[in-house]
């Protein structure tokens, strides 16, 4: 297989994904495993997490541009804006401190195909009885300081391969009673500083090493994870109310047992 087409590929995995709950990283290795394709690098890592981030940048502009103006003025009428962009802030703080508690670990990449497939499945599960036993209608503007919280540091799990990030806030945001459509709002929001923090990090790891890239390579991965993931974003979000979440806990477990067997 072409670098180009791999490119692509993974471009569309990366959009695809990063934003369902059924965990990028399990989809990820599908190309490798399949067609024994061979890694892209950093930059090409830091291209596809630019281009989700861009998307999903883009999606939420609108409310971006409320939080922003919120925090910059002393308008009451944009409180619950404000309200908002602090839980935002809250919920992110765990994952970055046991992220970079965890760094040199993190980056050992001390998994395996069987241990994804596993933290796939158990994840599917708790996202299952999450999503049962949701009664509540709370709305993303209800969230409290403690419920942010909450989502932030259940969101840690994603750290662990396999567990799916968007799919850990989710279940948590549902665990504590927002409505699914709020609770994967809230959860493709908390992404914009979730991706940011690892954006960061790849950068930073980049400015260690002597990589050589390919531009073509980059700017395929860039946009297409940023096209795919636009609308997926906006596809899952319109519809997620009605399809629910068990089509997705089936999908993760039926690709659990796919990566068990091979």
């Amino acid at each position: 297989m072409s670098d180009f087409l791999l490119s692509f590929i993974l471009g569309l995995v990366q959009g695809l994904t990063e934003f369902l709950p059924i965990s990028s990283s399990a989809h990820l290795l599908l190309p490798s495993l399949l067609f024994g394709t061979n890694d892209l690098g950093l930059y090409f890592d830091i291209s596809v997490h630019a281009g989700t981030l861009a998307a999903v940048i883009y999606y939420f502009k609108s409310d971006i541009f409320l939080m922003t103006q919120s925090v910059l003025t002393k308008n009451i009428d944009l409180q619950k804006y404000k309200n908002l962009s602090f839980q935002l802030l809250i919920a992110t703080i765990p994952v970055v401190l046991i992220g970079y508690i965890f760094k040199d670990l993190i980056e050992q990449r001390i998994f395996s195909i069987d241990s994804i497939a596993i933290s796939n499945l158990i994840f599917a599960a708790i996202l299952l009885l999450a999503f049962l036993k949701n009664k509540s209608g709370k709305g993303i503007y209800e969230i409290t300081l403690f419920t942010a919280l909450f989502i932030g540091i259940f969101q840690c799990f994603a750290l662990i391969p396999g567990a799916s990030r968007s799919g850990t806030a989710i279940t948590a945001a549902l665990l504590i009673g927002l409505n699914l459509k709020d609770a994967s709002k809230f959860a493709f929001m908390l992404g914009i500083p979730t991706i940011l923090g690892a954006l960061t990090l790849l950068v930073i790891d980049v400015q260690n090493t002597d990589i050589q890239f390919d531009f073509l390579i980059l700017i395929t991965g860039f946009l297409t994870s940023m096209i795919f993931a636009f609308f997926t974003i906006k596809l899952f979000l319109s519809f997620v109310e009605k399809i629910g979440m068990i089509p997705f806990v089936l999908y993760r477990v039926l690709l659990g047992v796919i990566l068990l067997l091979m």
